[in-house]
C-alpha cells in the first residue's frame, strides 16, 4: 500500500483529545505531528481528513485497543467508529492498528529523555501515536 513520495498519519483516540503522527515520505521515521480536540466522529474524521491532505497522505492507521479475547474494548470500538467515518468521507485507504502499549512507552521515553515530571503530564497522544506508527513502519519494512 506504500505511495512513493506520500506519508502515513497516525491517529490515536481519546475521549478528551486525539493524537497525531506522520511518517517520512520514505515510511521510515515516525513523529508526533499535533494533538487535535475531541469534538464527534464527524467532525473529527473531518479534520483529520484535511490534515491528511495538507501533508500528502496516502494512508491512515487509526489505534484500536483491544481486550485479551482479541475483541476491541470499548475504547477500541469507539476509534473503531472514527475509523468508519473517515473511511466513509474520504477516499485515502483506513486501517486499524493495535496500539496496546503505546502511551506506557511514551511515559517511558519522556522518563528516558529525561523530561521533568511536570512536563510528563502533559499530552502523551501525538508520542503514542508515533510510537504505533513506527511499530507499523518497522512491520512494514520487513514485507
Amino acid at each position: 500500500m506504500k505511495d512513493s513520495g506520500k506519508s502515513v498519519l497516525a491517529v490515536d483516540w481519546g475521549r478528551k483529545r486525539l493524537g497525531l503522527a506522520i511518517s517520512d515520505p520514505t515510511w521510515t521515521l515516525a513523529r508526533p505531528l499535533e494533538v487535535i480536540a475531541h469534538i464527534s466522529h464527524g467532525k473529527n474524521a473531518e479534520r483529520i481528513l484535511k490534515i491528511a491532505q495538507d501533508n500528502n497522505v496516502s494512508m491512515i492507521i487509526v489505534g484500536v485497543t483491544y481486550d485479551e479475547n482479541r475483541m476491541p474494548t470499548y475504547n477500541g470500538r469507539s476509534a473503531m467508529r472514527l475509523l468508519e467515518e473517515i473511511k466513509n468521507l474520504g477516499s485515502i485507504p483506513v486501517a486499524a492498528w493495535n496500539e496496546e502499549g503505546s502511551t506506557r512507552s511514551a511515559i517511558s521515553t519522556r522518563v528516558e529523555i529525561g523530561s521533568s515530571r511536570k512536563k510528563r503530564k502533559g499530552h502523551l497522544d501525538s508520542i503514542a501515536a508515533a510510537i504505533f506508527l513506527q511499530n507499523f513502519l518497522d512491520l512494514e519494512s520487513t514485507k
